[in-house]
């Protein structure tokens, strides 16, 4: 579209690493800063390590610029969670129909992929250990400061923020006129833990899975990865009882996963070393707009960060890299694809924010629940026998590209549906019978 742009990208994470491929493959010149060094030549990689699942959404924002099967050799599929009681006792929930799955996949892998895949491209340029310290919004300038303080002013025809949730481009922005912002921090943080390989590099737990200890107000997850090992998050309140605050010492910390996660903490030689020297790191929402201020267009989590609850943060952000593509085909300036993407994109980042948090009390309260374990299966049942007429959310959300705004809308009437079914009082003897699928059926089709 549009004659081609000199454009510079604030951040080369996942989302501008991705969105510098996709612009130059569209011809624009692509200039990326970002203010850490080289995580390919750091010897410790110096952004979050938690592991992402990619998922439909991801994938789909890959196979638009041909990387996915690059991506590919360094994940693995997960097709179910698998649940763990305090007993050690096992339980386990399908994610989708058979052979869906989502894809455990190491961040740190994942930029250094696609970092290797802009650099090979003649028009993206990638400059690291350059601190965004001054932005002119109408100017599309940014002043850069490298390690030495030494600083620079560089300017192009646009500029995309995609420097994360506490992002220096939108910041300025926070300073302009009629600018929304919200920033909020929920209860929980979290703190990262592993189980390494067994010998010759064997899992210790199911391979082809994502492992939960739900355990009400908090959990532990596992995710596995290609070297045998499992990375492990617990995700814990910061306060009360039991949180990071009242477990004040390492010993504190040992007995209390000797009691809650007994099996995981069997497969956790390292674990004292972890608990002491891996930080307690917080969780934030990002809500904003307009996202376009001057020349520059915020993208990812500077526009809207959210928790990790439905593994969508590094999905909702490639899938903004594949939709703004899409409406730069599609628009006849510039100035209209900009404001046509941020207007598509808030309403759907938003719904993703609000869909994450609904799944994090799944997960933590609800995935060892008789009743919501219960409800799972007779949805489906009912969306293997009327797949048009019966999505489940989850499968909506991860292996589908219903707009999130429009999932969250269609889960909330299904919620009410299935309260109306999980309320009979003979359920658990009927819920496969002829009597409650139509029961169903009949209620989509009066509320949708």
């Amino acid at each position: 579209m549009k004659p081609t742009k000199d454009i510079v990208i604030a951040g080369a994470g996942l989302v501008g690493s991705l969105l510098s491929i996709y612009l130059a493959k569209k011809g624009h010149s692509v200039r990326v800063f970002e203010r850490r060094a080289d995580s390919r030549k750091a010897s410790i990689y110096q952004g979050r390590s938690i592991n992402l699942a990619l998922s439909n959404r991801g994938w789909r924002a890959l196979e638009g610029v041909g990387v996915a099967e690059d991506i590919k050799r360094i994940s693995i599929p997960m097709y179910r969670r698998v649940m763990h009681d305090t007993k050690g006792n096992l339980s386990y929930q399908p994610y989708g129909k058979d052979g869906e799955a989502i894809y455990s996949v190491s961040r740190a892998l994942l930029n250094q992929k696609l970092l290797d895949i802009a650099e090979e491209m003649p028009k993206v340029s990638l400059q690291f250990e350059r601190k965004c310290v001054g932005v002119d919004l109408e100017a599309a300038k940014l002043e850069l400061e490298d390690p030495n303080g030494l600083r620079t002013e560089v300017q192009a025809d646009f500029v995309f923020g995609s420097d994360g949730a506490f992002s220096a481009v939108r910041s300025a922005m926070e300073r302009t006129d009629r600018f929304n912002y919200q920033q909020e921090y929920i209860e929980h943080g979290y703190k990262e833990l592993s189980i390494p390989a067994g010998p010759d590099g064997s899992f210790l737990m199911e391979k082809e899975a994502l492992h939960i200890w739900p355990r009400g107000d908090y959990m532990l997850i596992a995710l596995p990865n290609p070297d045998g090992t499992f990375t492990c998050t617990l995700f814990f309140p910061y306060e009360g009882n039991p949180s990071f605050s009242s477990l004040k010492t390492l010993a504190e910390a040992r007995t209390f996963f000797e009691e809650v996660f007994p099996d995981a903490l069997a497969l956790m030689p390292d674990f004292d070393e972890e608990w002491t020297h891996n930080p307690n790191s917080s969780l934030c929402i990002i809500r904003c707009y307009p996202w376009v201020k001057g020349k520059m267009a915020l993208i990812g989590d500077a526009a809207h960060a959210i928790v990790p609850f439905y593994g969508q943060g590094m999905n909702s952000g490639f899938e903004d890299c594949r939709i703004l593509d899409m409406i730069l085909d599609e628009e006849d300036t510039w100035e209209r694809a900009m404001e046509r993407y941020q207007r598509e994109r808030k309403g759907n980042g938003d719904a993703i924010a609000e869909l994450a948090m609904r799944n994090f009390i799944e997960m933590r309260d609800l995935t060892a629940d008789k009743e919501f374990l219960l409800r799972k299966r007779i949805e489906a049942k009912v969306a293997e026998k009327h797949p048009q007429t019966w999505l489940p959310l989850y499968s909506m959300v991860t292996f589908s590209h219903i707009p999130y705004e429009r999932a969250l809308q269609i889960g909330k009437i299904q919620d009410k549906i299935m309260k109306e079914v999980m309320n009979r009082s003979d359920i658990e003897e009927m819920w496969d019978s002829p009597e409650v699928e139509a029961a169903i059926i009949e209620a989509v089709q009066r509320y949708l």
